[in-house]
């Protein structure tokens, strides 16, 4: 056993509790809506970044990501387990993946008052074949801390969570050790959701293409994952996975959850797939509005902008009995632009590499009104990486290499041709969905773009491609400048990551 794995003894232990007893425990807290579903509000809103750190013991740290000494770490569990001594926790066991060589047995501990994240943690994740068997991992989880902090040891595959009550913490907790896990075999693990289409082809063969998105908050990850494109008859989407996957050497690509944890602001009936889930009484919520007599508002943004559910993965039509993918033939990365990045590009194995390093969008009014259109990127859309960034990116070319059938394309869901004072073409879903169907036939026409060296459309069914390239939106001066200003951002960007490869960073520029 690891050293950092000190046994717990608490005062109490509620061994394994089932769904129904945890919602019971916690029923005080629970806001009940018109579906008979639970809502929690808890005091923390988000995730606290600039509160979680990795135990610096053995482990490399990235350029984002911060470090707390083991001396510190070990201080801070000595004071957990005393407080934790005359106290009552629950213990919770799970597992997560159903491909054998990506499971994971998954245990937290909480303090007993705040049994409601465990009453949304039972839905995340599957029922363990032995709940005592030795856990993968465990989170030890005490909202009351009178301080915040959360850190991560590793190789030990502990964490604790001190002072925040957000359940986001428990569920990352575990999925941010397991991606870890993942790169230590060999393999990457993604923040990114999985689908199938099973498709005709440009010959009328019937085939299953698989496809991953990665994508930052308001890109439209989601909403691509489980859109069924228009298809219809021997033709349709089959959803594996809307948030984490644990890729292999080989593009095989494990499931991770059983339930999906969907944002839910602005949910309507437009959105006939979550909607459909969320109103099911076995969704959970958490910091919704929810009126006397259980009258729940999507809309209403009083408690956050970031409100949240758990659907499950059975209820959100077009999934079936498997989690994972079978081979990503398909790596879609989704940015929000809204100038010069084209509705889709086709890159090679290097400038996929290169693109997943860069992660790029640009913030919203939902996420930072105050830097609203300013370029955002984070390292494969993932701000769980533990390690030095530039390995999983490195790790990724080496993989796209060995797979030949596995390509990569950056996906504009934003906007094209915006400038002072003209906000430009809205890249609709449609636009996006049909792009997306179209790769999967192989039909679409392409030529190289002379500025970037990528590839981009010439020609596709069922859209005027043209009508919506950006060049057309500009002077050459003017479009230029743009491409300029967009290398030197990005240039800046990639200089930050030291181990990073001449090869991957040559490939933003002119060819």
């Amino acid at each position: 056993m690891h050293p950092f794995r000190q046994p717990l003894t608490p005062g109490q232990v509620i061994d394994n509790p089932s769904a129904e007893k945890l919602r019971q425990m916690a029923k005080g807290e629970e806001h009940t809506t018109e579906f008979s579903s639970a809502c929690y509000i808890s005091g923390a809103r988000n995730r606290s970044a600039k509160k979680t750190y990795v135990v610096e013991d053995g482990v490399k740290l990235g350029v984002h990501q911060q470090g707390i000494s083991l001396e510190r770490a070990t201080e801070l569990v000595k004071e957990v387990h005393r407080y934790l001594a005359d106290k009552t926790v629950i213990r919770l066991d799970r597992q997560m993946g159903m491909n054998e060589n990506h499971t994971y047995h998954c245990r937290v501990y909480i303090t007993e008052p705040y049994a409601r994240i465990p009453a949304m943690w039972i839905h995340s994740l599957f029922a363990p074949k032995d709940k005592d068997q030795e856990p993968d991992f465990i989170s030890v989880y005490v909202p009351e801390w009178p301080e915040r902090v959360i850190f991560n040891h590793p190789l030990a595959g502990v964490t604790y969570i001190l002072g925040t009550d957000y359940f986001g913490e428990c569920k990352k907790s575990f999925l941010r050790k397991a991606m870890y896990r993942t790169k230590q075999k060999g393999g990457l693990g993604l923040h990114a959701g999985s689908k199938v289409l099973r498709i005709r082809d440009k010959e009328d063969k019937l085939k299953d293409v698989g496809f991953i998105l990665f994508g930052l908050s308001g890109t439209g990850k989601t909403t691509l994952t489980i859109h069924d494109h228009g298809l219809t008859g021997d033709e349709r989407v089959i959803i594996r996975q809307d948030d984490v996957v644990l890729m292999d050497a080989d593009g095989f690509c494990a499931g991770t959850e059983d339930g999906f944890y969907i944002k839910t602001d602005g949910l309507d009936k437009s959105q006939k797939v979550l909607y459909d889930a969320a109103v099911s009484p076995n969704a959970i919520f958490e910091n919704i509005k929810v009126f006397e007599g259980g009258k729940i508002d999507f809309f209403n943004q009083e408690l956050t902008s970031n409100g949240r559910g758990i659907v499950l993965r059975s209820e959100v039509a077009g999934s079936d009995d498997s989690i994972d993918l079978p081979k990503a033939n398909k790596l879609i990365f989704i940015t929000r632009r809204n100038d010069i990045v084209p509705p889709l590009a086709r890159l090679s194995p290097v400038q996929g590499a290169a693109y997943f390093m860069l992660g790029e969008s640009i913030e919203t009014s939902a996420g930072d009104p105050t830097k609203a259109g300013q370029s955002k990127r984070e390292v494969g859309t993932n701000p769980f990486i533990v390690g030095p960034e530039e390995d999983e990116g490195q790790r990724l070319l080496d993989i796209l290499r060995n797979n030949p059938d596995m390509q990569c394309y950056l996906l504009n869901t934003g906007s094209v041709g915006a400038k002072e004072g003209e906000a430009g073409v809205k890249l609709s879903i449609k636009v996006s969905t049909t792009l997306m169907k179209e790769i999967a036939r192989d039909s679409i026409e392409w030529t190289v773009d002379p500025d970037w060296g990528y590839e981009v459309p010439k020609s596709v069914p069922g859209l005027d491609i043209q009508e919506i390239m950006p060049k057309g939106f500009y002077s050459e001066e003017e479009y230029q400048e743009k491409v300029e200003k967009l290398r030197a951002e990005r240039r800046q960007w990639l200089e930050q990551f030291p181990g990073l490869s001449g090869e991957i960073r040559q490939a933003i520029e002119k060819p």
